[in-house]
């Protein structure tokens, strides 16, 4: 795979979150607000790059058995860190976000990205790889954000937008309006990339790599 591929794929390709579907909770919770949106993509950014790194430099010495903990531990550190730098420099933003921000820490796409990249790769190809998830992790928060603040607030990044502010459907600002435009916006993405068949994947016991200790394995007979 070229560095290209790499740094792209994650942007619409394998999308975390509208065609991988990974960190749905986040992506709907924070997203009624452009600006949070952005805020999040930032802070995921930063820990994707910070647990990839990691990841990669450490992945000849990590144990096999323990790399899920050691993982999780990275990720959690990380998290901490940017929990602490967005407490510093932008109070209002740490209070939007709220309990979501500490909550990176068990983001599917992260730890997606540290098992099935960093643990396989150098650290350059785990850059591009962090970066290119962030990046589009961001961009589908700001998408869905802004069709949400657009028409739920009339308004875009706290900027009140003519007639809208005065003819805003605030259902777009809760639960139900969140999930109609995911939806929307995942049955685009479907449409745009249907015609681009991805290589198909075997998801088989065989090919699984805790295929041994549930007892999955070839050769084990299940109950054995």
């Amino acid at each position: 795979m070229s560095k290209l591929s790499i740094l792209t794929k994650g942007i619409l390709k394998e999308n975390p979150v509208l065609v991988l579907l990974l960190g749905t909770c986040p992506a709907l919770a924070v997203s009624t607000q452009a600006e949070n949106a952005i805020g999040m993509g930032a802070a995921t950014m930063f820990v994707l790059l910070g647990s990839n790194i990691l990841v990669s430099l450490l992945r000849n010495i990590i144990p096999d058995k323990v790399r899920i903990p050691c993982f999780i531990v990275f990720i959690a550190s990380f998290t901490t860190i940017a929990e602490m730098l967005v407490d510093a420099f932008s109070y209002s933003l740490y209070q939007s976000l709220g309990i979501f921000l500490p909550l990176i820490t068990v983001n599917c796409t992260i730890l997606a990205r540290a098992e099935m990249f960093a643990s396989k790769n150098g650290v350059r190809d785990s850059v591009l790889d962090a970066l290119g998830s962030g990046v589009g992790f961001t961009l589908a928060l700001l998408a869905i954000a802004t069709i949400r603040e657009i028409l739920g607030a009339g308004s875009w990044f706290g900027i009140a937008l003519p007639w809208l502010k005065d003819n805003s459907a605030a259902i777009f600002t809760l639960a139900p309006g969140g999930f109609l435009v995911y939806a929307f916006l995942i049955a685009i993405i479907n449409k745009v990339t249907k015609n681009r068949p991805g290589k198909k994947q075997d998801f088989s016991c065989e090919t699984c790599p805790s295929a041994v200790a549930c007892g999955k394995a070839p050769g084990i007979e299940e109950g054995a």
